[in-house]
């Protein structure tokens, strides 16, 4: 039988503010839950602010399956001025001359973004958490070293641009943006500045959706620290995510085993629930729909 855990397992979205890394909100959800056992999907810059999804408990064994997620961000480019990190907060590289920059019309800036759109090849940036022969690309690049990663397909389902301000110095454009995994937002930024060689940086992002999670349902910092918040459920966070397979009391004791089950009616990864909780994720496989993970608790 499974034993059920109340208010050790589940889920927060939090509204990350600027100004903190994504494991300052890891430290400040432990303290507000009680549990050192949490984690998040998907690092947010310490400059970035929005959508940050937190697991603790069971949730964390999730985590790695919510990032495979499409997410949103809203972002602002810069056009004028290449920076070492590809945002506001690094050392600036170059910076275009007035009359360079004077000739950019909004027509070039939308056609310097269409390679950027549907499945290409992108270049991370170099302050990347990408790992480097062992070691994060940031930290390499604040030892001194020069870093320039291997580009990897991504996907970019939505780019548009949504304003556009000039002055002398810059020209400023917002922009949104849907993406899959992978997906460098300060890459589009630097990329966008190459093309129309002026240089670009990002010097504004807010993620809005870490799919299937937005900022509706988000709860703030200071509400975190003030114990204001109502955590999600596995099971909601199941059902949220994947195609839901209610399994019977025979099935529930062939998962707590790890066997396998009869094939899934879809070819996708599906939650099995029996009882209003999540047992295990199941995926066909040979003719079979095996669990790649199992949370049932023994009593």
């Amino acid at each position: 039988m499974r034993k059920k855990l109340l208010g050790t397992d589940g889920f927060l979205v939090i509204d990350k503010s600027s100004g903190m890394t994504s494991h300052d909100v890891v430290a400040i959800a432990r303290r507000a839950l009680g549990t050192k056992k949490v984690g998040h999907a998907g690092t947010l810059d310490p400059m970035a602010t929005g959508v940050l999804v937190l697991g603790f408990g069971i949730g964390t064994r999730l985590l790695q399956y919510i990032t495979n997620g499409e997410k949103s961000y809203e972002a602002t480019v810069v056009l004028g001025s290449s920076t070492v990190t590809d945002d506001s907060e690094g050392e600036v590289l170059e910076i275009a001359a007035e009359e360079k920059l004077s000739s950019i019309t909004d027509e070039m800036i939308e056609q310097a973004l269409v390679p950027m759109r549907g499945v290409i090849h992108q270049r991370p940036s170099s302050v990347s958490a990408v790992k480097v022969s062992g070691q994060r690309a940031y930290d390499r690049v604040r030892a001194g070293e020069k870093v320039k990663l291997a580009s990897r397909e991504v996907a970019i389902s939505k780019l548009e641009i949504l304003d556009i301000r000039r002055s002398a110095e810059k020209i400023e454009f917002d922009i949104s943006v849907t993406c899959g995994p992978g997906t460098f937002i300060r890459a589009i930024a630097r990329d966008c500045g190459d093309v129309l060689e002026v240089g670009g940086h990002l010097n504004r992002l807010r993620r809005t959706r870490v799919s299937p999670f937005d900022l509706s349902i988000a709860v703030s910092v200071d509400d975190l620290k003030a114990g204001k918040f109502e955590p999600i459920s596995v099971e909601q966070v199941a059902r949220m995510r994947f195609p839901i397979r209610e399994v019977d009391v025979y099935e529930q004791g062939e998962l707590q085993f790890g066997r396998a089950l009869s094939v899934n009616s879809t070819g996708d990864l599906t939650a099995a629930i029996a009882n209003g909780e999540l047992l295990a994720l199941l995926i066909n496989r040979g003719g079979k729909a095996s669990p790649i993970a199992v949370f049932s608790v023994a009593s």
